[in-house]
């Protein structure tokens, strides 16, 4: 019998070693893998022309009741083709979606939203600045949904510049009491802002949605943040137009979201082109949904920073791929990762292949102290891979990595990176193993000069 026992775990054993180790995937191998989960949603033939309930384009008359007619239309069909005309439309108050909707917006057609913060009410649920709250809806809101669309070439404009986005500075006891809420897991249902409050609501909004198009449009004039993927999957976001230069008008934000592709976008924002969040501190951590596997290329940066991951991101971002995109204007930074230790979480597995800024403020800048503020929830930081990008001109810094003394920011690999002129070339502090390849920050020392 112990023979036969000897046998066995001979056989197993033998069996074991023979078992090749896993092959790591490359860079493209796992951005394909990836993008083979994400398949936009199809577009219905059912189509309703939003005239036929009253709507008409003439910048004056109230559209909002013609869209709420062909909704519900199109929800008693199982489903339709929102078809909006060329002309101005005037809409006071939130479209709210239902699935297995599109609305295309024809050239020419412009949606405008009103400015009365009264029609956005009653308040939903949302999410501000990573902390879920109930608060105006956003102009635009799908909730719970499943193969949603927004395509065309018409405008969707907030109209936000002399209404919502002057509260700006009037939002600094709200937002406070938001993070309050946040750090003390206030219940959800407690959370009440809306009528009374300052808290800016979003452009448009999808929360808890699945099979997801943008195309073709342009977006102007959002009150806060104009499209924010909120625990939302299998998003496809192309052909866009951003005019967006109020306060906070970030480009896209996906939050606790993933399996998401942004292309051929053309930014032109007052703020972030595209920021990647996974939820604020407490809340983030205790949500735990990571956003990840998320692809961004072919596109043209212009604003305040071209990708920016965090600082809400404590739930963690991972598989993040930028490729092919270059600055068609100034960017303040060009890939900008940050957090602090208010967060956690972490920041992997980041991918940024043959991109081109011209002139920015610092080139690449990760930083783990954000504000100079936080304590006790470090965030991991690691695994950051840039391949052929090149700047013209960052007036401050070329690389900054500020990583924290007890989580250090690690193994960020730089290949064929040229920066023509930089006011600091590099700044490390709290990092270790960043490695260098073909690098070159000022201008290139070629022959070394000899003695006359």
């Amino acid at each position: 019998m112990k023979n036969y026992l000897f046998l066995f775990f001979i056989s197993v054993y033998c069996i074991s070693c023979n078992r090749s180790p896993e092959k790591a995937l490359s860079r493209t191998e796992k951005r394909d893998q990836i993008l083979k989960n994400i398949v936009p949603p199809k577009i219905s033939d059912n189509v309703i022309l939003l005239t036929k309930f009253g709507a008409v384009g003439d910048s004056v008359t109230d559209s909002k009741p013609a869209f709420d007619k062909a909704i519900q239309a199109a929800k008693q069909q199982n489903g339709g083709r929102i078809v909006v005309p060329a002309g101005t439309y005037l809409v006071n108050g939130p479209i709210h979606l239902i699935s297995n909707l599109c609305i295309e917006l024809q050239k020419g057609s412009k949606l405008v939203f009103g400015t009365n913060p009264d029609d956005y009410l009653p308040a939903v649920l949302t999410s501000w600045e990573g902390t879920f709250l109930y608060n105006y809806s956003p102009f635009i809101y799908g909730y719970q949904l499943e193969n949603v669309a927004i395509i065309g070439e018409g405008v969707i404009d907030g109209n936000a510049a002399d209404s919502f986005s002057k509260w700006t500075e009037n939002q600094k006891a709200d937002q406070l009491l938001s993070r309050k809420m946040n750090h003390e897991n206030t219940p959800i249902k407690d959370r009440k802002f809306g009528k009374g409050h300052y808290l800016r609501p979003q452009l448009i909004q999808f929360f808890e949605c699945k099979n997801i198009l943008m195309e073709g449009v342009t977006i102007k004039n959002s009150p806060f943040w104009c499209v924010h993927f909120l625990k939302s999957e299998n998003i496809t976001a192309r052909k866009m137009k951003f005019e967006a230069f109020n306060k906070n008008n970030d480009g896209f934000d996906p939050e606790y979201s993933k399996n998401i592709l942004i292309e051929d976008i053309n930014f032109n924002n007052g703020d972030d082109n595209v920021a990647i969040k996974a939820g604020r501190d407490h809340e983030g951590r205790r949500t735990a949904i990571s956003s990840e596997n998320i692809i961004i290329r072919n596109c043209r940066f212009k604003g305040l920073h071209g990708v920016v991951i965090g600082s809400e991101m404590s739930a963690g971002v991972q598989n993040v791929f930028v490729e092919n995109c270059k600055a068609s204007g100034y960017c303040k930074r060009g890939i900008y990762l940050k957090s602090n230790p208010d967060r956690g979480g972490f920041i992997r597995d980041i991918y940024v292949n043959n991109v081109t800024f011209t002139d920015v403020e610092d080139a690449f800048f990760i930083t783990s102290y954000y504000h100079g503020e936080g304590k006790g929830f470090e965030t991991d930081i690691r695994n950051v891979f840039v391949d052929n990008v090149k700047f013209r001109k960052a007036t401050n810094a070329g690389v900054v990595i500020q990583g924290y003394p007890s989580k250090k920011v690690k193994d960020i690999h730089f290949s064929n990176v040229t920066i023509d002129t930089a006011a600091t070339g590099v700044s490390l502090s709290n990092a270790e193993n960043i490695v260098f390849n073909n690098v070159i920050i000022g201008q290139e020392v070629k022959v070394p000069s000899h003695v006359k």
